[in-house]
């Protein structure tokens, strides 16, 4: 066969195709319709050399239009909505004819949307669309790690697990998920949706350990996630060891925040009124601001308490709650006469917040109700002998870059004793901060002694009325008990450069008091009585005083060798000293009156009975003293070397003040005030404080203007009165570190809302006031042992019966705290209060705790006093399972 040919008939077929391309795309692009212009085409338009354009026929205007590629295909029925990303720690395996693909390493990860899967080993098969993972486990059989699964809020832990990044359908083995509190097991746990969820052989619990100490077990349980729980029958187990005690079905909230339900109530004793179910109630949410919680308790022998208690919030404004409580308590033994008694009590709070108006504030603290109220509650030894009850509401403004600050209040104080009810509303106060008059708003250079003088205002009106709650017709006690009054200050002050070591401060002041009535007494000689004269109308007093200080500070040291421990002693002394004047501008204003038949003369002002209160009609010219010492010393640092002096307080204070009027016709020099306090050892507080009179006294206890130090040199005087009070608290274990206490579940189930005064709390001070009262629920027990102790004296001077001279009386009282752990789990707890002086236990109570993991035990009694009791209660931490609880609780009364 001839080749030589063969070369050229590949190179002519090559040429020849070429051509055939070359006409064809001609072709084609001769049958392109090309669309015309328009407004939106872009014109090429010819120009000169100097950019003119030209107008011949030469000029073509030149459409173009920009045509983009696209690809147009069908996707896979099985295809996925996202990418999957991946990694391997370890090692990835592809298996090509299988389609599958393995991942090794303790930490890889599948990440697809928002689902995360984590675990030592995956398998991703591509025919199926499935992804499987697995644990492993080491050579000793110990695992190295479990897979976890992670979608949205939904995380959970388990054996193996199986699902389709497709549907998100899928099967877990040997499954653990949390669900708020709630941690759920199951056997096997099958997901057919994003929030369903079905569990055979599963257990709820709130215990967080592989095997909990205790768990409800059913067989079949749906999960809607962070919502509800269904299970059938049910049953709980202690630690591994089922309880024969079965319910039909159960349901388990798992949804977080504000929801409406039952409040659990708990059951009580007590010898006064019996048997009681305590605080069965509703919590409703009304609003995104409102919610409302009902409470109500039922005594065996016919009394009843019912607490209503709306609360509202609004974030960034205000937030406040009303209480309403009605008791009617039945004060008799079964078969006696009836002695109940109805009362009632309002409560309000109201408090703004201060970002939500600057410069404006507003709160309100109400409580008032009937005079018996809290004689009659149960229960709560601290309200019954609290005979007090007040209400504030207060407005305040300040203006922004002025002085000016207006408040306007309304008061009201309840005395169950008295039963008098007084009401002061409204109450206004206007004041106006200091200013500098003479102060230039650009100063220039040093400032000028007259610049710095302060000038401020300050003026206080009240409105006050009272009635007594028994007396009837309310509205006209309210009338004829009405008084006013108002108060006006005006201070001015200069702040003087230093003189030398000392700084100076004069000072002057101007005080009018408005009146609305004057009093006056008048002996009445037919009946021997004193009558009381009451004017009404408008009245004026006014008053003025001067004064000038000065003080200044007197350092000292005393140094030691090198070598010493001891390197300083430093010693500081604060004297100051000042003079104050009041001329007497009110001598008018008092009168003489007869007092008894003996013919014994009485003086009294005008005014004596006023709101605002009377000025003294005594000229006064008034020095007065004060002196304060600090002594410390520098000790060598052997803890600390880059520090190589400590500082160490050996005094922190003390003081002796006093006053000497020149003007007083006698007893010039007042009562000395004498105070100490210092710190031993940074463990032990120690604070005393005296009063001690330079008078002479007689041998009936008066005083006679005599100093006592002329017949006693040295000598500051006679002991008046005085306290010393020691505080410390020690503990074991590690000091820097302590462990945080642990907490009893759901104490807000059990805490009072008032204070003894009857003060709606706020929920830290409702914590404090849980914690106060039971401690033993609130206990470290990482501290083997501590104690907090506080001891106090006190001292008066009192005169003897028959004015036969004095003596000095005292009183110790001595108050602890203490807990010593006896185990790792067993703590115990006792706090009281001795009256050393008259060898009286007034209150003992006793605390033991058991610390059980996810359970808290706690008992406490009180067995010494006029209100003795003992509660015994064991309920799981969690405060999901907080209702769960077994208390028993008893109350005695020794009246």
């Amino acid at each position: 066969m001839n080749h030589a040919d063969k070369g050229n008939v590949k190179l002519i077929s090559r040429l020849l195709i070429i051509c055939a391309l070359i006409l064809l795309t001609l072709h084609l692009d001769a049958q392109v319709k090309r669309p015309p212009s328009s407004v939106n085409d872009p014109v090429i338009i010819n120009t000169d050399s100097s950019g003119k354009e030209l107008l011949n026929d030469t000029t073509k205007k030149v459409s173009t239009q920009v045509s983009v590629d696209t690809f147009n295909f069908k996707s896979s029925k099985n295809a996925l909505d996202a990418p999957i990303h991946y990694h391997a720690d370890d090692s990835m395996v592809i298996d090509v004819p299988s389609k599958k693909m393995f991942l090794y390493g303790k930490t890889s990860k599948i990440e697809y949307i928002d689902n995360v899967l984590t675990a030592p080993q995956i398998q991703f098969d591509q025919k199926t669309n499935l992804v499987t993972a697995f644990l492993t486990k080491d050579s000793l059989g110990k695992v190295v790690a479990y897979p976890t699964f992670t979608q949205g809020d939904f995380k959970s832990k388990m054996d193996t697990i199986q699902f389709s990044p497709k549907t998100l359908k899928g099967i877990t083995k040997g499954t653990y998920t949390q669900q708020g509190e709630m941690f759920v097991y199951g056997e096997r746990i099958k997901k057919i949706s994003n929030d369903v969820f079905y569990a055979f052989r599963s257990r709820f619990t709130t215990c967080n350990l592989d095997t909990p100490h205790f768990a409800f077990v059913s067989k079949r349980i749906k999960l809607v996630n962070q919502k509800m729980a269904y299970s059938g029958m049910v049953h709980p187990e202690f630690e591994g060891v089922p309880i024969p005690i079965y319910l039909p079905f159960g349901i388990y909230p798992l949804q977080q925040g504000r929801h409406s339900g039952l409040l659990a109530p708990s059951f009580a004793a007590s010898q006064q009124l019996g048997i009681s179910l305590e605080n069965l109630g509703y919590y409703k949410i009304l609003s995104d601001n409102w919610d409302v919680v009902v409470r109500g308790t039922v005594y065996s022998y016919g009394s009843w308490t019912t607490d209503i208690n709306p609360r509202y919030y609004k974030r960034y404004r205000y937030r406040g709650n009303f209480s309403v409580n009605l008791q009617r308590i039945k004060n008799s033994s079964p078969g006696d006469p009836d002695k109940s008694a109805k009362t009632f009590k309002v409560n309000w709070r109201h408090d703004a917040d201060t970002k939500a108006r600057p410069g404006v504030t507003f709160g309100a603290f109400v409580t008032a109700g009937s005079t018996r109220f809290n004689e009659q509650t149960p229960n709560n030894p601290n309200l019954n002998f609290q005979n007090q009850m007040t209400s504030s509401i207060n407005y305040r403004k300040a203006w922004n870059d002025k002085p000016y600050v207006l408040t306007v209040a309304a008061n009201h104080s309840q005395n169950s004793a008295t039963r008098i009810i007084q009401l002061d509303l409204p109450q206004i106060n206007f004041s106006v901060n200091t200013i500098n008059p003479f102060r230039k708003k650009e100063p220039v250079g040093a400032s000028k002694w007259y610049e710095s003088i302060g000038i401020g205002f300050n003026s206080d009106v009240q409105n006050r009325s009272n009635f007594i709650d028994t007396a009837g017709n309310i509205p006209q006690q309210l009338k004829d008990n009405y008084t006013w009054g108002a108060r006006h200050t005006v201070p001015l002050n200069v702040s003087l450069p230093a003189i030398g070591p000392f700084f100076v401060t004069p000072t002057i002041g101007y005080s009018e008091h408005w009146y609305q009535r004057k009093f006056q007494r008048v002996w009445n000689a037919a009946n021997k009585t004193i009558d009381t004269l009451i004017r009404d109308g408008f009245y004026t007093a006014r008053q003025m005083d001067f004064g000038l200080g000065a003080n200044t500070r007197i350092f000292g040291m005393f140094g030691f060798n090198k070598s010493s421990k001891v390197q300083a002693i430093r010693h500081e002394i604060r004297p100051s000293i000042s003079l104050n004047y009041t001329p007497n501008m009110n001598r008018k204003n008092y009168y003489n009156v007869q007092v008894d038949t003996i013919g014994n003369i009485g003086r009294y002002s005008f005014f004596e009975n006023s709101f605002a209160g009377a000025f003294s009609e005594n000229s006064a010219f008034r020095l007065g003293f004060s002196i304060d010492n600090n002594i410390s010393m520098k000790v060598k640092n052997k803890k600390d070397t880059a520090e190589a002096l400590k500082k160490i307080n050996l005094l922190d204070g003390l003081s002796l003040t006093g006053n000497y009027d020149f003007f007083a016709d006698s007893l010039n020099l007042s009562q000395l005030s004498l105070s100490a306090r210092t710190n031993l050892f940074n463990k032990i507080n120690i604070t005393a404080n005296a009063l001690i009179d330079p008078y002479k006294s007689d041998s009936t206890g008066r005083r006679i203007n005599r100093l006592v130090w002329k017949d006693r040199f040295g000598s500051l005087g006679d002991f008046t009165s005085g306290r010393i009070s020691l505080q410390s608290s020690f503990r074991g274990g590690n000091k820097k570190n302590p462990g945080a206490p642990v907490m009893s579940p759901g104490y807000t189930n059990n805490v009072r809302t008032l204070d003894p005064s009857g003060r709606l709390l706020n929920e830290y001070e409702q914590e404090q006031l849980y914690m106060q009262n039971n401690p033993g629920e609130f206990v470290d027990f990482s501290i083997p042992w501590d104690i907090n102790f506080n001891y106090s004296l006190l001292l008066s001077r009192i005169r003897r019966p028959g004015n036969n001279g004095t003596f000095i009386k005292g009183n110790q009282n001595i108050d602890w705290n203490a807990s010593v752990s006896l185990t790792e789990r067993w703590k115990l707890g006792i706090n009281g209060v001795y009256n050393i002086t008259e060898k009286d236990l007034g209150q003992l109570a006793i605390s033991l705790s058991r610390e059980m993991h996810c359970w808290q035990m706690t008992i406490n009694i009180a067995p010494v006093g006029i209100y003795r009791y003992f509660t015994i209660n064991i309920s799981p931490k969690s405060g999901l399972l907080r209702d769960l609880k077994i208390n028993r609780t008893r109350f005695f009364y020794d009246r």
